[in-house]
């Protein structure tokens, strides 16, 4: 299994999911999309990861190698039908690649805050056997407003009506952060435009009171994100050659 994987800054990491690729021994490439580093040729790779980052879809003035990772994770999904998993920016962006609409997020959702999956949701392979509600670290000021044509909701919750979905058989994406471990929310606490979200959501008491959170939670999280990693990589794995 060849796992290629795109940053957009450095402490958005796969997070607790690198134990997972490290005990698999899963070989993976990351491109840190936002240091200049290019996309590789796709057809060397068996899956796609697109993780976070502070910037917004429509930040392509500021940040024009969106342009062009918006057009690989359209080859890869549309042309080579490969798995393909989203995580918050990396949610949004398959949304936008492949046709549907992105909007700013109102009211923010910064916090520990809860999911439910659809009735399409609770079938999907990729969330078997986890929790049908569920609590979620949710860190984001922008939503998918409108799913590409060909893509299912399988998770929503009271603020943000698309938190996973799958596109055709082969893409799935997350709003909520499933990678999370015991430093995320320090982390990424220090990039200024998440400790700005953070403060307009919860207040001066944020970082405490996410960390404090966070760490009630962190068993429930680990497990969710165990559970879901060992069934992407069974699909991926399942995936029909060419």
């Amino acid at each position: 299994m060849k796992l290629l994987i795109f940053q957009h800054i450095d402490c958005e990491h796969p997070g607790s999911l690198r134990d997972h690729l490290e005990n698999d021994g899963v070989e993976c490439f990351t491109v840190e999309l936002d240091q200049g580093e290019p996309i590789p040729d796709l057809e060397a790779f068996d899956a796609l990861w697109v993780m976070g980052g502070p910037m917004d879809i429509w930040d392509v003035v500021e940040h024009p190698w969106l342009i062009e990772e918006k057009r690989a994770i359209r080859t890869w999904v549309r042309d080579l039908k490969r798995p393909y998993l989203g995580i918050c920016l990396g949610h949004q962006l398959l949304a936008d690649a492949l046709g549907g609409k992105c909007g700013p997020q109102h009211p923010l959702e910064v916090g520990i805050l809860e999911i439910e999956f659809t009735d399409e949701g609770k079938s999907d392979p990729l969330f078997e056997g986890v929790s049908a509600v569920q609590k979620c670290l949710l860190w984001h000021g922008v939503q998918v407003a409108q799913i590409p044509d060909d893509a299912v909701v399988l998770a929503t919750s009271l603020a943000c009506p698309v938190q996973a979905m799958r596109v055709g058989a082969n893409a799935w994406s997350v709003q909520y952060h499933v990678e999370i471990e015991p430093d995320t929310v320090g982390n990424w606490a220090a990039i200024p435009e998440y400790h700005r979200a953070m403060i307009d959501a919860l207040g001066e008491e944020g970082v405490d009171s996410l960390t404090v959170g966070a760490e009630q939670h962190m068993s429930e999280f680990l497990n969710s994100t165990g559970k879901l990693y060992k069934n992407f990589m069974r699909l991926a794995k399942a995936r029909p050659e060419g």
